[in-house]
């Protein structure tokens, strides 16, 4: 029978002998805030992990938008199959890449939890509204949800996370974000761990807008066939299985597309590691850009289908009205509680004491599901909503 101890050993040791060079080993880690003893059977990252799935923000994804607000229908993505589809590559990418897989994951499964309700709508309203006021961007709101916002342990305030995960949170880069790596040194990149959950997010939102709006019907074969990844992916398929009906075949395509970005990319990324000579996490951080990437050809083909996306989704009606409907219930939500911080839950108000009421009323709004805003909504301004 092994003792804790000889399991922290193992478990150092597997580390040190199945991770590249280059990996993040929670040995290393540069620790958390506040100081707290090694648990005796899962690593630092392990325990990040599970403090993240068993969040009150990261339960509260299930009901927030990815692209259609939940009562759109049942078998949209939410941000929380996002983020569990964001894990799942992630951990694909890692392991062939010999990284990381519990700190990749950790970071991939926090990487949204700082969303506000009706997707980047929200976030884009909360922005403007907080313009003077220190202004919102939710990778900042992320790492205020982990270091402050959750309340669960009476030794430190937030989830008291590794650097590392904290710092994958903050320096988490898409098209959409603008990270702010405050305390984070700006100069230094990210972790591969953190870089694999930058390209897994978006491997992740363009194959789930492809298929949700295929679903939707927002979203026409025809469409789509403008650009050069779907009709080469789409001419594979009927070279491989004939016809195929509607639903087999766009969920081969989802699939084959998934599949041809991350082999894509951990093809490119070991010709980039071998390239640089890459040996050690201070060389990835001091490299001055990104390891993990696609190829350059992959990467045209990518831009031409967001261009596409863009265009043909994200600019329909039905998400423009979507959008503006968003937009409208979030700033009068913020109006009635910033003239009257009185209606604020007695929990909320308490915060009131010590945080600027622009900061809780926005901590507040950022944190509610689509459902929740929707509800308050009516109570606040349905006569015959009881409230």
């Amino acid at each position: 029978m092994n003792t804790f101890n000889e399991i922290r050993a193992g478990m150092n040791e597997r580390e040190e002998t199945h991770l590249a060079p280059y990996a993040m080993k929670s040995r290393e880690t540069k620790g958390r805030k506040y100081k707290e003893e090694d648990h005796p059977y899962r690593s630092c990252f392990q325990r990040d992990r599970d403090r993240i799935i068993h969040s009150t923000a990261f339960r509260r994804l299930e009901y927030k938008t990815q692209v259609f607000v939940n009562h759109e229908g049942d078998h949209y993505r939410t941000r929380l199959t996002h983020t569990i589809e964001v894990a799942q590559i992630s951990r694909s990418l890692a392991r062939a890449l010999r990284l990381n897989e519990d700190l990749t994951e950790a970071i991939a499964l926090a990487h949204d939890l700082g969303h506000t309700p009706f997707g980047h709508s929200g976030e884009e309203t909360l922005s403007e509204i907080m313009k003077t006021h220190g202004g919102f961007e939710h990778n900042r709101q992320s790492l205020r949800a982990v270091d402050l916002l959750e309340e669960r342990y009476p030794e430190f305030p937030g989830l008291n996370l590794t650097y590392e995960v904290r710092e994958g949170i903050i320096k988490h880069e898409t098209v959409y974000d603008k990270p702010v790596p405050a305390e984070f040194n700006p100069r230094h990149c990210p972790t591969l761990e953190c870089q694999v959950v930058n390209l897994a997010d978006e491997i992740a939102y363009t194959s789930h807008d492809i298929d949700d709006g295929l679903r939707s019907q927002v979203l026409s074969e025809s469409e789509l066939n403008e650009a050069e990844l779907w009709r080469k992916t789409i001419e594979e398929i009927k070279n491989r299985y004939g016809d195929l009906p509607s639903y087999q075949k766009y969920s081969q395509a989802v699939r084959m597309i998934i599949n041809q970005e991350v082999t894509n990319a951990i093809k490119e990324t070991n010709a980039r590691l071998l390239k640089y000579q890459i040996k050690s996490v201070d060389e990835v951080r001091a490299l001055g850009e990104n390891l993990l990437s696609f190829s350059t050809e992959l990467k045209k083909l990518n831009s031409q289908m967001k261009i596409l996306l863009f265009n043909k989704m994200y600019r329909h009606y039905r998400m423009i009205r979507m959008a503006d409907k968003a937009k409208r219930i979030i700033s009068q939500l913020f109006e009635v509680y910033q003239n009257n911080p009185d209606q604020l839950p007695p929990n909320t108000r308490e915060k009131l004491k010590d945080i600027d009421k622009m900061q809780v009323i926005c901590d507040y709004i950022a944190g509610m599901t689509d459902r929740f805003a929707l509800q308050e909504y009516r109570k606040l301004f349905d006569p015959m909503e009881r409230v």
